[in-house]
């Protein structure tokens, strides 16, 4: 019994891996909602395996490992290639030959390299334990997700250069050393916690107005905040 409750952590951290899988084969296929739900499960299997781990005191090396390779395929290689088949749509690039758009489509690839680095980094950097440093990859999935969203149903033509651009942006937020505060609640007191009820409160807003499209919105408030956070300090 105490085996199976052990490797209970680690059977919802396989979720997170499954749904990550399955959000890359929808990723190839251009079925862009269905990674959204994919990558969305995997975030909700990525809270509930710490949740586990904590309630029923069953960490373990091999759960940080297995949580960080999980992670890296649903939060960094399943957003990565949503973005490189994303940027090889008609409407993203004009004027320019296909060889070239491809070309360009590759550059989406540095989300999952950046978010490899970004993991190993967390896994031995002792100053994240309560905080982060750099930007979460979880978030920059959900930011990704949004953005793809937008460009979906945008009436303009998307711009594949500015996409290309937020890429190496975003890439290098991940690694930077930048201060973010962690969205968990330890308490529901508003005063320890208002920066996380306005980033709930904001995010509710956002996906009521552009749907899915909100997302990006969110992620970029909740970077602007925790950058005027760390100016106060």
């Amino acid at each position: 019994m105490n085996v199976i409750i052990k490797n209970i952590p680690n059977t919802i951290t396989c979720l997170n891996l499954l749904s990550g899988c399955f959000a890359c084969i929808f990723a190839f296929q251009g079925e862009f909602d269905w990674v959204a739900l994919c990558i969305g499960l995997s975030a909700l299997f990525d809270f509930l395996d710490g949740m586990a781990a904590r309630l029923l005191h069953a960490y373990s090396p091999l759960g940080k490992e297995l949580d960080s390779l999980a992670d890296l395929i649903s939060f960094g290689l399943a957003p990565g290639l949503m973005v490189m088949t994303f940027l090889t749509y008609d409407s993203v690039f004009h004027g320019i030959d296909s060889e070239y758009q491809s070309l360009w489509a590759l550059s989406a690839l540095l989300i999952p390299v950046f978010s490899a680095l970004r993991l190993a980094k967390f896994n031995i950097d002792t100053r994240q334990a309560t905080s982060f440093i750099g930007l979460p990859v979880p978030a920059n999935a959900l930011f990704w997700i949004g953005i793809c969203q937008a460009g979906l149903h945008m009436e303009s033509p998307v711009c594949g250069y500015a996409i290309v651009a937020l890429v190496i942006i975003f890439s290098l937020l991940l690694v930077s050393e930048i201060p973010m505060f962690s969205l968990k609640f330890k308490n529901l007191k508003l005063k320890e916690n208002y920066l996380r009820y306005l980033i709930l409160v904001a995010a509710v807003l956002f996906l009521s107005l552009w749907g899915l499209a909100g997302l990006a919105a969110t992620i970029g408030l909740y970077i602007v905040l925790s950058l005027l956070t760390a100016r106060k300090r």
